[in-house]
C-alpha cells in the first residue's frame, strides 16, 4: 500500500480526494458518508440530489464531507461529481460490507460501502466521525435465521463515532440493543433518554447515557482516544419531531407488513428491502421524506461534532 494515498499510483487501493487529504493533514473536521444509502437506499433520480444535499449540509456546518465508495480498484475517500453520479446510477454498483471490500477491489467492480465498511475505511484513513441514516441490527426471528447485520460486529472493532437515528423499526430493536451492549459498543442519546426508532423519535426503549451538547460528545471522544478504545461510539439522534411518522400509523403499517412477509414467504436478505418498499407504498412516500430528513439531521450533527472534536 502506498505511504501516501494521494499519489494515485496504480498499486495503491486507497485514494483520498485532495480536499479530504488536506483537511486530515491539517486536523480540520471531516465527516465520512456511506454510499449504500445513495446506490441502494433511495430511489433513482432522487438519490443523487440527496447525496449532494448531504454533502452540502456537512459543509454548511463547517466540516469537509468524505463520501466513500469502491471504484476502479480503489477505495475512494471523497467523491468528485462524476464519481458521485456513478454511485447514484447504481446499475453496476454492488453493496460491499467489510468482507466484500477486497473482492470488489480485486475484481474491479464498483461497490457502495455499508455502515460497517464505511466505518472501517474511514477509521483506516484517520476520519473520526461518520454520519449515516440508521444502523443495521438483529433481524426479527434471528433465533431461527441467525440473521444479524455485519454492522454490529464491525462497530465492535472500529473506534469511530457514528451518528445515526437508531435502527429501523422493522428490526428486532431490543435484541439489537442487547448485542450492542455485549459487543461493548458505547451508546449515547443526543438530547434524549430514549433510543430512536428511525421513522419515530422513541422506540420505547432507553439509552444508557444522554449527552446534551456536541462539546460533551467531543470530550467523550477524546477520553476514548486516550484510552485507546477499540469499539465505536454510537450517537443516537432522533429524527426531527416535525418529520417523524405518526406512531399509531407507523405501528399499523409495520404490523401489516410483517403479516405480508409471511403470506408471501419473503425471508433472509429480501426482508429489509421488502419492508422498506412496503412502508414507502403504504405511506405514499412519507417514509422516504422522513428518511431523507433524518439523514440530513444526522449529517448536520456529525459535522458539528467533528468541528467540536477538532477544536
Amino acid at each position: 500500500m502506498s505511504e501516501d494515498p494521494r499519489e494515485g499510483r496504480a498499486q495503491a487501493p486507497l485514494l483520498l480526494a485532495e480536499e479530504v487529504a488536506d483537511a486530515l493533514a491539517e486536523r480540520r473536521p471531516v465527516v465520512a458518508l456511506e454510499s449504500t444509502l445513495i446506490s441502494h437506499g433511495l430511489p433513482h433520480g432522487r438519490n443523487l440530489e440527496v447525496a449532494r444535499e448531504i454533502e452540502a449540509t456537512v459543509r454548511a456546518a463547517g466540516a469537509v464531507p468524505a463520501s466513500i465508495a469502491l471504484l476502479d480498484g480503489r477505495v475512494r475517500v471523497g467523491l468528485d461529481p462524476a464519481a458521485l453520479e456513478r454511485v447514484a446510477d447504481g446499475a453496476e454498483v454492488v453493496k460491499a460490507s467489510i468482507r466484500d471490500v477486497p473482492l470488489v477491489l480485486a475484481t474491479g467492480r464498483a461497490g457502495a460501502t455499508t455502515v460497517a465498511s464505511t466505518a472501517w475505511l474511514a477509521h483506516r484513513v484517520g476520519i473520526e466521525v461518520f454520519a449515516t441514516g440508521g444502523l443495521g441490527g438483529v433481524h426479527r426471528d434471528a433465533e431461527r435465521s441467525w440473521d444479524e447485520s455485519a454492522d454490529l460486529p464491525g462497530l465492535a472493532v472500529t473506534p469511530i463515532t457514528v451518528v445515526c437515528a437508531g435502527v429501523k423499526s422493522i428490526l428486532d430493536v431490543p435484541a439489537t440493543l442487547e448485542r450492542l451492549e455485549t459487543l461493548s459498543v458505547s451508546l449515547v442519546g443526543y438530547r434524549t433518554a430514549s433510543f430512536p426508532g428511525f421513522y419515530v423519535r422513541d422506540s420505547g426503549l432507553p439509552v444508557p447515557w444522554t449527552l446534551d451538547s456536541v462539546e460533551q460528545i467531543a470530550a467523550v471522544m477524546a477520553t476514548r482516544r486516550a484510552l485507546q478504545a477499540r469499539s465505536a461510539l454510537v450517537v443516537a439522534n432522533p429524527i426531527p419531531e416535525a418529520s417523524q411518522l405518526d406512531r399509531a400509523w407507523h405501528d399499523e403499517i409495520l404490523t401489516a407488513g410483517l403479516a405480508e412477509l409471511g403470506a408471501r414467504g419473503v425471508s433472509g436478505k429480501d426482508v429489509t428491502p421488502f419492508l422498506l418498499a412496503w412502508f414507502h407504498e403504504q405511506t405514499g412516500g412519507a417514509s422516504l421524506a422522513a428518511n431523507i430528513d433524518l439523514v440530513l439531521s444526522n449529517a448536520a450533527l456529525a459535522a458539528r461534532i467533528a468541528v467540536a472534536a477538532a477544536g
